[in-house]
């Protein structure tokens, strides 16, 4: 079981939320120094001393002779944080609006119906956080363990973070708790977002967890490579890559999948969503959106990747984020939970074998 009662004991060095504008705070993110420019890469990034943003700053001469960039001495705190956790799923998807949150939740809700596992389901999409209300915890706050630390206008440092509960074993975190409203927007740069994701994955005390869920922002940005870097110093189970049968989302998860070669992150499989659509009377299944190269089917053909499985369309999966439950216990017999089902059993079996690997 977690421990529910606190979630970390080092201060959270984040900025402040006012009206929807989120304000500069007087803490500053430890690889970009207190003189440095507005659009500083951060003194640790391959960039840092080249950019024309670098232009004027006192510190280019020094970050572009290469004497900054030393290892950043979070990730071994991250890998020591994460060492109880056994299996990590990242969640990426080319591009926004495939379904990439809504896969997440319900994958961290199939695999928490098993009550024996532990799962965690952590939200790092930091200008777009969905996860709180799909998971029916909008408008929950994040609080400080004993004292009483309450709604979250200020949050420059907290000594604890609490994780929000769907069940006893289902736990999550997203930066949609620290926001006032749901309608407040992130206004971060770069280093920001990149030291929010440090934040939660070394200063979250997680606890023992059998399976810990991350759902990214899309596309290929800062914090998909802050996410791999902090994660390299623990175990990654791999991705799962959220696509829909559009040549238009196709040719935008390829690229995510360029980007899991590169940085060596394991592809777990593809999801097809929005795979066409069943008629909840007659049960016949029409195309919504006609795979004109072929689909993901054809896609993961021709590149050797798994496909875990086409999600159909079906309206009642909205209905029920929407309301905050899960589609696939209030509608199970329904043949998108089917689907997704036989989805999560794949990813068991791929995380199984990963098991059975590391103890040899």
């Amino acid at each position: 079981m977690y421990q529910k009662h606190h979630l970390a004991e080092e201060a959270v060095t984040c900025g402040t939320f006012d009206e929807g504008e989120v304000k500069r705070s007087d803490a500053k993110m430890d690889d970009v120094p207190a003189n440095a420019n507005e659009q500083c890469p951060g003194t640790r990034s391959e960039q840092a001393g080249k950019t024309s943003s670098c232009q004027g700053c006192p510190n280019q001469k020094l970050c572009a002779s290469g004497a900054t960039k030393t290892p950043d001495p979070a990730i071994q705190e991250i890998g020591l944080k994460l060492s109880t956790v056994k299996h990590k799923i990242l969640v990426l998807s080319g591009k926004g609006g495939v379904g990439k949150s809504t896969f997440s939740a319900h994958l961290a809700h199939a695999l928490a119906s098993d009550e024996t596992k532990e799962v965690a389901l952590l939200d790092v999409d930091i200008c777009g956080p969905s996860i709180p209300r799909i998971m029916g915890l909008e408008g929950e706050q994040v609080h400080q363990s004993g004292s009483g630390w309450s709604p979250v206008q200020s949050y420059a440092c907290p000594p604890w973070l609490m994780l929000q509960y769907v069940e006893d074993n289902l736990a999550v975190m997203s930066i949609g708790f620290l926001l006032g409203s749901p309608d407040d927007a992130v206004i971060w740069r770069g280093p920001k977002k990149n030291g929010m994701i440090k934040q939660f994955l070394r200063d979250v005390d997680w606890g023992e967890l059998d399976y810990l869920i991350i759902d990214t922002p899309p596309g290929t940005s800062d914090e998909h490579l802050s996410i791999v870097q902090y994660l390299s110093s623990t175990h990654v189970d791999g991705a799962v890559l959220i696509t829909t049968p559009q040549e238009v989302s196709l040719q935008d998860v390829r690229k995510e999948i360029r980007f899991c070669q590169k940085v060596k992150l394991p592809i777990i499989g593809v999801v097809e969503n929005m795979s066409g659509f069943v008629c909840p009377n007659c049960k016949n299944t029409s195309q919504i959106f006609p795979p004109t190269s072929g689909g993901a089917e054809t896609m993961c053909a021709n590149l050797n990747l798994p496909l875990l499985g086409k999600v159909p369309l079906d309206p009642r999966i909205a209905k029920s984020c929407d309301e905050g439950r899960s589609f696939l216990n209030a509608i199970p017999d329904s043949p998108a939970a089917e689907v997704y089902k036989r989805i999560v059993q794949s990813i068991k079996e791929y995380c199984s074998i990963h098991d059975e690997q590391n103890t040899v």
